[in-house]
């Protein structure tokens, strides 16, 4: 059968059609757009198709599933940093798909975790899982996406999430003062706030404003004509710039910190997966410890955390390939 999967993100969108035929998967199409080209889904989806059937010829879908950066529910959903509102049953029948489902883009990761190699991992804590236990997901990029996985029958089901959204809980002196100005420019401060490419700035932007006269003609030049987060991510993983330095080992802390209070709210037993397009860039600062540090830190509750696997999502396709299998599935 054909199926057709999205990964629909606030930055880009890979939509792909494979071919599914006894367990194995045949890619038949894939293209990747800039998300914010397109005022609607379908209307890319649209495109897609057509510029498929010139190539290909007829193609007869059997089935769709599109994991999108926001929440779903039932069969609506909405794409938060681009402001799409998606209605399933409305896409299945203008594109002329059976069926068609929308799962949070998280919920896609999730699924895709089944459809991983060994060499698509990183582990940065061994733990001891427990088999068929839930398990936590958990991945930074342009927002910062989690999500639960809990065994049914014989597989991973997800529970979506947005638990990004939660307020942000300073641990220390510090990160007081780092909500302290974030509360001032935003109000409300959530983890996605600090924990995301965009927080990396706001924590470098921080850093810098309490001592303005340190910020290098380097630094300066580079965060305004270029990708600010791509720059404090280059510089401080470099050791070429002592305030991006200090923002990514801030950012690495507080990233352990949510994944272990979304382990602790889960008690993922069977292992915390660390996703988004955030983590395979910076993996040589993951891997130093910082991460898992704050990820244990939880006082009487080290002890539950210390035997929880903590791994590293580094195949960027894996929502993807998540939302295929979901396809498949229908």
């Amino acid at each position: 059968m054909l199926i057709l999967a999205g990964d629909i993100g606030g930055t880009k969108t890979l939509l792909q059609i494979s071919k599914f035929d006894n367990g194995s998967k045949t890619i038949v199409h894939e293209h990747r757009y800039v998300s914010a080209d397109y005022s609607d889904l379908t209307d890319m989806v649209s495109e897609f198709l057509t510029e498929v059937i010139q190539d290909k010829g007829t193609v007869a879908l059997h089935s769709a599933c599109f994991g999108i950066a926001g929440p779903v529910t039932g069969r609506l959903g909405w794409v938060t940093n681009l402001g799409w509102e998606l209605d399933a049953d409305k896409m299945q029948s203008t594109l002329g798909i059976p069926k068609v489902r929308l799962i949070n883009d998280f919920a896609a990761v999730g699924y895709g975790l089944e459809a991983l190699d060994d060499d698509d991992i990183v582990e940065l804590q061994a733990g001891k899982p427990a088999k068929q236990a839930p398990c936590a997901l958990i991945g930074a990029g342009t927002g910062l996406g989690q999500g639960i996985l809990v065994w049914q029958d014989d597989h991973y089901e997800v529970m979506s999430s947005e638990g990004g959204h939660c307020d942000f809980a300073p641990v220390d002196e510090q990160q007081i003062a780092l909500l302290s100005y974030l509360i001032e420019r935003f109000g409300h401060v959530s983890y996605e706030r600090v924990c995301c490419g965009r927080g990396l700035v706001n924590i470098y932007e921080f850093l810098r404003d309490q001592n303005p006269a340190a910020e290098s003609d380097a630094m300066k030049e580079a965060m305004t004509t270029g990708d600010p987060a791509a720059a404090v991510s280059i510089a401080g993983l470099e050791g070429s710039d002592e305030i991006a330095s200090q923002a990514m080992h801030l950012f690495a802390k507080i990233y352990g910190q949510q994944a272990g209070n979304l382990a602790l709210t889960c008690m993922s037993a069977g292992g915390v997966y660390i996703a988004g397009g955030i983590a395979p860039k910076i993996i040589d600062k993951l891997k130093d410890g910082t991460l898992t540090t704050s990820f244990n830190a939880k006082g009487r509750m080290v002890k539950l955390t210390e035997v929880m696997p903590v791994r590293v999502v580094m195949n960027a396709n894996v929502g993807l390939m998540g939302a295929a299998l979901a396809a498949s599935r229908l």
